[in-house]
């Protein structure tokens, strides 16, 4: 017998991969994405979306991408793995992500083609929207006065491409370095943590989505996790997914104590730290 048949599980529940079939509806993270549909359904340039690590952005990010129509969108999502990227270079990504010739030509010839590839969507009907990850990482002030520069492409009537921008505090300090960018956020909105009882909910709903219905954790055990977690996603997913491997290894009985959770947050290294 494995971990998860010892609880009963159908799956993994605390994996800290953004899956979104495990999406979890709460008044914080639903609000975020009534904000950024807004953003992207009226074409509205930019949005933003602030969050410390593990706080869901990444999840939203995607959940964004895959619940946008493919008849009334071209969408796609970049995401920015290090600092040291170039205009030159986020301007080809851009223009490669809706099927343009990106390598060939200067970056005014690139952009011309991308300007017509847009107006072309346009006329179909659809929108365009880029989602950037990780994007306190575009720190160099040259890009983001290329996002400003993107965000002029319009028709009459129409602007023709939007982006949302997913990043950590950061993010605020790199807008502050380019206000004429910043003037241009049509909606911004900054992911807190989960209180005690949303804690508590995210854990059921993470558990029974995974094919158990027991009571895995005490009333204590989730006092200790939201305490060591404060409240953070991802830490709970870390914390809740070894307290379930711990409690396997020491056939303890449901629900697991407080005991556990502390003995696994001081191997984890955080116990009773903030993250």
């Amino acid at each position: 017998m494995d971990h998860l048949a010892y609880y009963n599980l159908e799956r993994e529940p605390f994996s800290v991969m953004p899956l979104t079939d495990f999406y979890y509806h709460n008044d914080e993270h639903d609000r975020a994405s009534l904000r950024l549909k807004r953003v992207v359904e009226g074409m509205k340039g930019l949005g933003v979306l602030i969050g410390d690590v593990g706080t869901g952005k990444t999840l939203l990010a995607r959940r964004l991408l895959e619940n946008l129509p493919e008849e009334e969108y071209e969408v796609s999502m970049l995401v920015v793995l290090h600092s040291d990227v170039t205009s030159d270079w986020l301007v080809r990504r851009i223009a490669a992500q809706f099927g343009v010739e990106s390598h060939e030509g200067n970056k005014v010839d690139v952009l011309q083609r991308l300007y017509e590839r847009l107006s072309v969507i346009a006329e179909e009907g659809k929108r365009s929207v880029i989602l950037i990850d990780e994007a306190h990482m575009l720190r160099d002030t040259a890009l983001l006065e290329e996002i400003r520069g993107l965000l002029n492409l319009e028709l009459p009537e129409k602007k023709l491409i939007s982006f949302v921008l997913f990043g950590m505090p950061e993010l605020n300090d790199c807008m502050k370095s380019e206000p004429a960018l910043a003037q241009r956020i049509a909606v911004r909105y900054e992911l807190k943590p989960f209180p005690r009882e949303v804690v508590s909910d995210y854990i059921h709903f993470r558990l029974t989505h995974a094919g158990c219905d027991d009571e895995v954790f005490s009333k204590n055990a989730i006092d200790a996790i939201h305490e060591s977690s404060r409240g953070v996603p991802r830490l709970i997913n870390v914390i809740c997914d070894n307290a379930l491997f711990e409690g396997f290894v020491r056939k303890a009985e449901l629900p697991l104590e407080a005991e556990i959770i502390q003995d696994v947050c001081t191997d984890l290294g955080f116990a009773g730290v903030a993250p």
